[in-house]
Formats: C-alpha cells, structure tokens, sequence
C-alpha cells in the first residue's frame, strides 16, 4: 500500500489546540500547588549526590520540538488522532495527580551564567518546583519516543535511543525532578500509549459488563490482590513505591475480567503483545509465564491428538518438527514462533471461552491444517486449546458429540480440565456452525 499523503493540515489543528492547553493546565497545577502553605517532598536520601549538570537543559528543552515534530510525522488521519489523544491524556493524568497529589522538588539549583544560564531563566518563567510525580517530561518522552521510533532506522534509530536516554536523565541533572517522578512517568507515557494504539480498538471502547460469575470473582481476586500489594506501600513508602507497579498490573487484569476482556492485552496479529502491554503488565506477564512453566515442567512437548494436529503449551522458539503452524488460543502470553504460520484467537484463562470464540479457533485450525501439522496451544496447553481442538474434532465430523470430542484430545493428553460447562460450550459452537 503506498504511503498516504500527511494530514499536516489537521496536524496544525491538533498542535495549535494542544499547546495553550499544556501551558493552561500545567500552569494551573503550578498556580494551586504554590497556594499551599506545606507541599510534601518525596525523596531518596542518595538523590543528594545527583550531580547537577548545566548542559542537560539542552536535551531537557529539546523535548518540546520533538513534541511539535511529532505530529507532522503521522501519514493517517487515524495515527494522528491517536497519537495526539496519546499527547491529551498524557496532560490530563499527569495534571490530575499534580492536583491530588502536589510534591515540591527540594535541591537549590545553583547559579548558572550564558547560554545555559539563559535557557534556565526561561524554563523558570513559568515553571515552579511542583508537578513533580509523575514527571509530565518521562510521560511525553515515552510517547514521543514510541512515535519517532516508528519511522527512524538503522544508525538515525540508535541515536534517537541516545538522545532520549539524555532527556531522560536530564530530568535529575537540572534538579527539575526527584526520582520517583522518573518511573511512575514510566508508568503513566506507557499508559497513555496502551490507551491509544496504533491500530484495533482502543481497550476502553472494548469494555462489555461480564455476565459469567466466575469473571467477577476472578476479577476481585484479581482486585484483592492489587489492594493487598498496595498496603506495604501506604505503610512504608520509600523502596516499597516500586510495588505500584504490580498494583497497576494486577488492577488491569482486574479490568480484563471485569468487562475489557482480551483487549488488555492488545495481542496483535504476530503473537506479541504491544510493547505497552509488555510494559504495563509486565509484573503479572512474568508471573504467569513462570506458572505456565511450573505447571508443564514434566510434559513440555506437545502430543497429536488427531490428523496433524498437535496440542501442547504455547511455545518460546521454533517448533519442534514436523510442526509447521500455530493457533493461538492465550491471550496473556507473547507467542514466538519464528518461521511458523501463525494464528490467533485470544480467549482469557480460566473461564470457560465463548461458543464464538471456539467456532473461530476451529476455523483457523482448518485453516492452517491445510498447510501442514500445527501446535494448538494455550499457557498450559490444558484448558483453552484443548476446548479448541476439541470444538475443531466436531466441527470437522471427527468426533459424534462434544462427550466424545473431549475423550478423543483427553486420550492423547490425559492431563486437560475440560469440564461440563466446556463440553455445552463446544456443543454450542458445533450447533451454531455444524461445517468449518
């Protein structure tokens, strides 16, 4: 598809709306914090020997005209529109925890003369020492980033690593920022990024009120969880703050239980999570994996179950032969295949899936089954894959009922949890489309 024609028409619009709104509600964070007679400080006692560096004020400025750059790079009305709703909530979350939660940066800068003095001036004609956490600078660096990372290569892509590991640390070498503000900035541009993708439907336009009871009773587990995390936190602080990085994983699988879904995970059509996935979850992401390998240690390979069609965990390498496909049946978990025909039906873990989704996941196991024996796999390879496969072994008339179909993959992989919801849900599927 050939490249289409830059909508720097509307990117104008976009950048002459965002600009006075940066500079009104940052200021207006500033305006309310200097109104306080007693803004907190949050700071590590090692932070004293941060050097201050004068010529950091130039990476640290320069993320403004990346900021304006940015937009003129998006080819499609859609990119950009995503891209500077990325820009807009990265404002609006930063200037709402600004609001709820003023912090004052404590350090005397000390006096700088020339040109770098200059450029402090300047950055001091409107900015105070509040809007601390996150740091608006790390938020808009990770969008920013993510946008030019998109359209540079090669060596012009490493210095683009460079240079925004420079912005990056010059928010502690100019003494605009303690370090706290550095990782929940992290947090918060990962967010924006996750809440605006590139392509699909943004996670919160996916959201459909569970009606299974187990959903609701995962998700306030799920819930729990993220509270029982966040206590060390509200008790001691300091070194315990990097546990509010568990607490945003956990409450957003939470949400994926409650009514997101799979859209959490922003699995794309290659296997992978987004990176912002990657990055936001990445706490439960490890945990489920070193789960999927603790519970399938003693049967890591995957077994035939019928025809070329094999059944096993989701893999992290090359399939072993003769296999030649993958479907894709986890929604938490990256594939890596490499050189594989890949295809995905996402399905959360430990509920029951749809009758469509299984319908889909038969599909595709006909599909690439055309082309060669292939994996179906899930985290274990346990529950939603075998549904799958299962659903794929009646749909195709190679089992007479769901009772049979789940005796057929029980007989090649004795270890499935498949239970009598799942066989109503496979009978289901089957009902509605008896020929895949």
């Amino acid at each position: 598809m050939a490249p289409t024609t830059r909508p720097w028409r509307r990117a104008l619009l976009w950048l002459v709306l965002l600009g006075p709104f940066f500079f009104a509600s940052y200021g207006f964070a500033n305006w309310m914090a200097g109104r306080q007679t007693d803004v907190p400080v949050l700071a590590f006692a090692w932070e004293t020997h941060v050097p201050f560096v004068a010529w950091t004020i130039v990476p640290y400025w320069s993320i403004d005209l990346f900021y304006a750059i940015s937009l003129f790079l998006c080819r499609q009305r859609l990119e950009l529109d995503r891209h500077a709703l990325r820009l807009f909530s990265a404002q609006l979350i930063a200037v709402s925890c600004f609001l709820l939660w003023p912090l004052r940066f404590s350090f005397q800068r000390p006096e700088i003369d020339g040109v770098f003095g200059w450029l402090f001036d300047v950055l001091l004609g409107f900015d105070k020492p509040f809007n601390q956490a996150p740091s608006l600078h790390i938020v808009l660096l990770i969008v920013l980033w993510v946008k030019f990372a998109q359209y540079l290569h090669g060596a012009w892509r490493w210095v683009l690593h460079g240079w925004a590991l420079l912005i990056g640390i010059s928010v502690l070498t100019t003494f605009q920022h303690h370090f706290i503000d550095v990782p929940t900035g992290l947090l918060v541009g990962w967010l924006c990024v996750w809440l605006w993708p590139d392509q699909g439907v943004p996670p919160l336009r996916a959201w459909r009120t569970a009606r299974d009871p187990k959903r609701w009773r995962l998700a306030l587990l799920y819930l729990l969880g993220a509270a029982v995390v966040l206590l060390p936190v509200l008790q001691w602080r300091g070194t315990a703050l990097w546990l509010l990085w568990p607490v945003l994983s956990l409450l957003l699988v939470a949400l994926a239980y409650a009514g997101l879904g799979t859209a959490v995970f922003q699995k794309r059509a290659d296997g992978r999570l987004t990176m912002a996935a990657r990055w936001l979850l990445a706490p439960y992401l490890a945990a489920a994996w070193i789960n999927s390998r603790l519970w399938t240690r003693r049967a890591p390979q995957p077994v035939q179950v019928a025809d070329g069609v094999w059944l096993g965990r989701l893999p992290s390498g090359r399939l072993p032969a003769p296999l030649q496909g993958v479907v894709d049946t986890c929604a938490e978990l990256s594939c890596r295949a490499p050189g594989a025909v890949y295809a995905g039906v996402p399905m959360l873990d430990l509920v029951v899936p749809s009758a469509a989704q299984l319908r889909a996941a038969a599909a595709a196991i006909e599909r690439l089954h055309a082309q060669g024996p292939l994996l179906v796999c899930c985290a274990l390879g346990y529950s939603r894959s075998a549904a799958s496969v299962a659903t794929w072994l009646l749909c195709s008339g190679r089992a007479g009922d769901a009772a049979q179909a789940v005796a057929q993959v029980r007989q090649a992989r004795p270890s499935i949890v498949l239970h009598d919801v799942h066989l109503l849900a496979i009978a289901a599927a089957a009902a509605q489309e008896t020929t895949v």
